[in-house]
């Protein structure tokens, strides 16, 4: 394991619970062509209410919904991915299945990221290590997937 992968690994937790990457993931992403853009299709089912018993390095508002703790996490997260270099091409509601089997979400996010380096500079960002917590007080359940462009 690399001393990368290790470092986000403290920061970040091991991933067991599905709140952010497991070294597995963090090993997988961190071995892209550096020069490569990443696309990250993100896939939230937020909680009634926030939990923050499992929540790195931050406090919630008692009585936080989970989307009271989501808003927390995007006031941070999307300007702090914008001075990174990234970019959000979607954030919504979702709105139902078309195609395949039927996945219950509430909110779909899909980010834009030049290279590597972008997506590093985010996840190593200290303010958004700290909002991070709010992300994984707001989910219930989250599903990140990596989209390469075709040649």
């Amino acid at each position: 394991m690399n001393e990368q992968v290790s470092q986000f690994a403290a920061w970040y937790g091991d991933g067991h619970d599905g709140s952010c990457p497991n070294v597995d993931q963090w090993q997988n992403i961190l071995e892209r062509p550096s020069d490569s853009e990443i696309t990250l299709i993100n896939f939230f089912k937020l909680r009634e209410m926030a939990d923050y018993t499992k929540a790195v390095s931050i406090d919630g508002a008692p009585g936080a919904t989970g989307q009271d703790a989501f808003n927390s996490y995007a006031e941070v997260s999307i300007p702090t991915m914008e001075r990174a270099g990234g970019s959000f091409l979607f954030v919504g509601a979702f709105g139902g299945m078309f195609l395949g089997a039927e996945e219950d979400w509430d909110v779909i996010a899909i980010g834009s990221y030049p290279n590597l380096q972008a997506l590093v500079a985010l996840y190593a960002d200290p303010g958004y290590r700290k909002a991070f917590g709010h992300r994984t007080a707001a989910c219930e359940r989250q599903k990140v997937l990596i989209g390469n462009a075709m040649a």
